[in-house]
């Protein structure tokens, strides 16, 4: 499924704060490679920084992950991810994490996602145009 034919809506996590967010879309792959840096990867990458099989996966985040498959399988809209920047300058993968990360291992090379305003040129290495 093409990302353009995908229904990604607001993420809630922005709700009352929209105003501090924009939608960007950005580099799977060079966000993955960031985010391998964070203590939250293990769960869902390999040590060499490759998405898990969902057979790999925690029990928690396999069922996220089946819930992602199904709704690309309905069509149904999925939620928008939110990244940001963490302590050691990696991008870090908020709110709705498995769907970016199901998305990637999906082969979508560019998704949609909330970026903080104010974080925009620390992510100019990931935004696609």
């Amino acid at each position: 499924m093409l990302m353009e034919t995908l229904q990604l809506t607001n993420s809630p996590a922005i709700v009352g704060r929209e105003s501090r967010y924009m939608t960007v879309r950005v580099d799977a792959d060079k966000v993955l490679k960031s985010w391998q840096k964070s203590l939250f990867s293990f769960e869902w990458l390999t040590p060499e920084g490759k998405i898990r099989s969902i057979d790999d996966l925690p029990m928690r985040e396999h069922e996220k992950r089946l819930e992602v498959e199904a709704a690309l399988r309905t069509g149904r809209a999925l939620e928008r991810p939110v990244l940001g920047i963490g302590i050691m300058d990696n991008v870090e993968i908020g709110a709705a994490r498995a769907v970016f990360l199901t998305l990637a291992a999906a082969g979508h090379k560019i998704i949609e996602v909330h970026i903080p305003a104010g974080n925009k040129d620390d992510f100019k290495t990931f935004i696609k145009s």
